[in-house]
């Protein structure tokens, strides 16, 4: 068998050993994506090949949690691509202040930079009284580090320059206090945002949402995976919901492409069509 043979093989039972014991299933990620983030964990973890890392968790789960941190935890930024939350503010949040309350889902919310944004734009907007904002996350690690809601003050500003550029009203230092290197969250903005740990993959629809955010997720997943999350995201949404995907996701190749009209189609934003029995909003 060659190396790479030899590796494919690792990979395949790596997966299948993952998913028998702790239940995490990666079976149907993106093979080219996961694998170099595999590869970066061993290194770091000074293990030879994927089998050892196989052996490792195996023989002492309790290390898992930090591998799963090592394979899940993504790169985010406050109002991360600032189109995007202008045209949420722009376009969508006028539609959100007709309903009496809200139900907003974040999925797949990392360390919670951009839960903290949305936040503040609905704030900003006068909305953030009557919405819930749940933050769901596979990783419970990344989870606490998110309800924290502290950074570096040395990220505060690209996070300003990004609110600015995403229409911000007020001056960005009001909605956190820096300490000691670190910034922390007005907790005003944390008490309407509830985490939740939630697998895409394996778990069933969160809650009827009125806006759905799954920005930069199903990048990740090969194209089958991927539609299951789509319909997951779509039973979750109310008629004339809004769902917002990354800059490289798209709903053009997805069967559900004819239940969604295009709110903005250079952000990604795509607006659910209402039934024939429901009243269309804005």
């Amino acid at each position: 068998m060659k190396a790479d043979e030899v590796e494919q093989l690792e990979y395949r039972l790596l997966l299948e050993a993952i998913f028998s014991r702790f239940g995490y299933d990666f079976r149907e990620y993106s093979e080219a994506s996961f694998l170099r983030r595999l590869r970066a964990l061993i290194e770091k973890m000074g293990l030879a090949s994927l089998s050892l890392l196989q052996h490792r968790i195996l023989h002492q789960p309790e290390e898992f949690a930090s591998v799963l941190g090592g394979l899940t935890v993504s790169t985010s930024e406050m109002f991360r691509d600032p189109p995007v939350f202008s045209a949420l503010r722009t376009q969508v949040c006028p539609v959100l202040r007709t309903y009496p309350s809200l139900n907003i889902w974040h999925a797949g919310c990392s360390t919670g930079e951009e839960v903290f944004s949305l936040a503040i734009l609905l704030h900003e907007e006068g909305l953030l009284d009557r919405a819930t904002i749940y933050a769901t996350d596979i990783n419970k690690g990344t989870l606490q580090q998110a309800k924290r809601g502290i950074f570096r003050t040395e990220q505060m500003r690209q996070f300003t320059e990004n609110y600015q550029r995403a229409g911000g009203k007020r001056s960005f230092s009001e909605y956190y206090h820096a300490s000691g290197g670190k910034a922390a969250v007005d907790p005003e903005l944390i008490r309407r945002v509830v985490f939740s740990e939630h697998n895409l993959v394996t778990d069933g629809s969160f809650c009827e949402s009125h806006l759905i955010l799954c920005r930069n997720v199903l990048i990740y997943f090969q194209r089958g995976l991927q539609e299951r999350v789509l319909r997951l995201l779509s039973n979750s949404l109310r008629s004339g919901g809004y769902l917002c995907l990354g800059s490289k996701e798209t709903l053009q190749l997805s069967t559900l492409r004819a239940t969604y009209c295009d709110e903005d189609a250079a952000c990604k934003i795509y607006r659910k069509a209402p039934s024939a029995s429901a009243s269309r909003v804005g």
